[in-house]
């Protein structure tokens, strides 16, 4: 008798589906941090994902040898951004592995947080499943595979709101604050869900009618947060610099979201499709409003939605600090969703969990190409840039990346400039008087450099504008200068370098 190849498909597939009842937690977060590790891995060998990494990996570098951020080097992130990526080379050395294996570290403990409050509101099943959509949401479908702020300030925020939603002694809602306060101390936005979540809270212990509780309840989560924020100040405090601190961490951002701000009209996609979701929900009962839970998660959410507000702006990576909660609260409503047939998906959900990381197939590939035809995994112009420069003799000290800046860290160089530590910094010259630069625009910024330092090796990025298109002066400067005093030596992947004339 012939076998049936589907029933046998099925059978091994339905092997497949984890006893849910007997999960554990060690075991969940190894089996979240494995998935997350295969794939993110094949993008470890890339120079940059994001340029804002790139970034964030040179004010790493700059705070290990020993120069606090914003006094040497300057981006537009509160203080622990930095120093995970200094911490990472201060016990690993200049590692693209090391720091890209941590950010896999950080994916998957959000993703086990997610699955402990799925857990708690409605079943470990519902709790797998949406961790390992965290899992993939913080990784694939964009510029996700590299370490992002995001990926920080979630994997001190989940545990957060997980702690805050279950906390019965003081010791509890200390860490809770603390962990907000590294949150926040990360990425400022994430001010407003944790102060939301503090104003929740304490109306609930209001409610409840103990006072002692109450005001201990506000000492230990709003004392644990403002300890971590004065423990990022307490270096400036004792070297006489809290005027940069006080600009760089709070001013500077201020300014920024008010001389950047998008139209609602661009961010109010996200705002309606969640709105629809969370009305269809409560007129369908399929989420228990009254649950603390779920109305810590739905004020967490609104916190998160409120500072895309204020921000101007909704840049993909900036839904990861959404989408944990988000993930949960959809979960808890599809699993009140009857089917008319009683049917075990989980088998057949495996097939399309297998195809999701498509992404991550196609990087293995090219990894592998890449080896075959140079030698090496390490993929991208910001080391084929250096390797070249190095190789050929080049000046790469007076150097000047407009484009893969990554570049610095791999040749131990400097950007000429504060503002060039992020290419477009150069561009933002609202944020100039945040950190004391004496030119006033950007324009001027663009001409100390190339005529006053005047860099002997220029890249840019080729086939696109070296600035933003709306800065149309300092583009067409850059295109005479360049025309004028230097010439194009080399072309390397998509990079262009150029060598001064003189």
């Amino acid at each position: 008798m012939g076998t049936n190849p589907y029933r046998m498909l099925r059978k091994v597939i339905t092997s497949l589906t984890p006893k849910y009842h007997k999960l554990k937690d060690k075991s969940v977060f190894l089996v979240l941090f494995g998935i997350s590790f295969v794939i993110r891995f094949p993008f470890f060998f890339r120079d940059y994902i994001d340029r804002d990494e790139s970034t964030f990996i040179l004010m790493g570098q700059s705070w290990v040898d020993g120069h606090l951020p914003y006094t040497e080097l300057w981006d537009l992130k509160p203080p622990i951004t930095f120093l995970f990526f200094a911490s990472s080379i201060y016990v690993f050395g200049k590692s693209f592995l090391a720091i890209r294996c941590l950010g896999s570290i950080l994916v998957a403990i959000t993703a086990f947080f997610t699955y402990k409050i799925g857990a708690a509101t409605g079943s470990k099943k519902l709790g797998l499943w949406a961790a390992l959509a965290c899992v993939a949401l913080q990784s694939l479908f964009g510029s996700l595979q590299g370490v992002m702020s995001e990926h920080i300030c979630m994997a001190f925020f989940m545990p957060g709101l997980f702690l805050l939603t279950r906390a019965k002694k003081s010791i509890e809602v200390l860490f809770s604050g603390l962990l907000m306060g590294l949150a926040i101390m990360t990425k400022l936005n994430m001010a407003y869900p944790s102060l939301l979540l503090g104003i929740y809270f304490l109306y609930v212990h209001i409610k409840s009618g103990k006072l002692g509780r109450t005001i201990l309840f506000a000492l230990c989560y709003g004392g644990g947060a403002l300890l971590v924020i004065g423990l990022t100040l307490l270096p400036y405090l004792i070297t006489d610099r809290v005027e940069v601190w006080w600009k760089s961490v709070i001013l500077a951002p201020l300014e920024y979201t008010d001389a950047r701000r998008y139209s609602f009209f661009k961010m109010s996609p996200t705002f309606l499709i969640i709105a629809a979701f969370i009305i269809f929900a409560w007129k369908k009962k399929f989420l228990d409003f009254t649950s603390i839970t779920i109305q810590a998660l739905l004020v967490a959410m609104v916190g998160v939605l409120f500072s895309f507000i204020q921000g101007g702006r909704i840049n993909g990576h900036y839904l990861i600090q959404l989408y944990p909660m988000l993930i949960v609260l959809v979960g808890l409503a599809l699993s009140k969703i009857r089917m008319p047939l009683k049917v075990n998906l989980t088998p057949y959900l495996l097939i399309p969990c297998f195809l999701i990381p498509m992404e991550s197939y196609l990087e293995y590939g090219a990894i592998v190409r890449n080896k075959e035809k140079h030698g090496t995994y390490f993929n991208g112009e910001g080391f084929t840039v250096p390797r070249f420069l190095s190789k050929n003799g080049q000046d790469t000290q007076n150097i000047l990346f407009l484009g893969y800046h990554i570049g610095y860290w791999v040749l131990d160089a400097k950007p000429p400039t504060m503002a060039a530590t992020h290419p477009s910094n150069i561009s933002r010259d609202e944020l100039f008087p945040f950190y004391d630069n004496p030119r006033k625009t950007s324009l001027e910024e663009v001409r100390h450099i190339m005529e006053e330092i005047r860099p002997q090796t220029v890249v840019i990025r080729k086939n696109k504008s070296i600035f933003d298109g709306r800065e149309v002066e300092q583009n067409n400067y850059m295109a005479r200068y360049l025309k004028e005093y230097y010439t194009l030596s080399a072309s390397v992947d998509m990079a262009e370098i150029f060598q001064r004339l003189e």
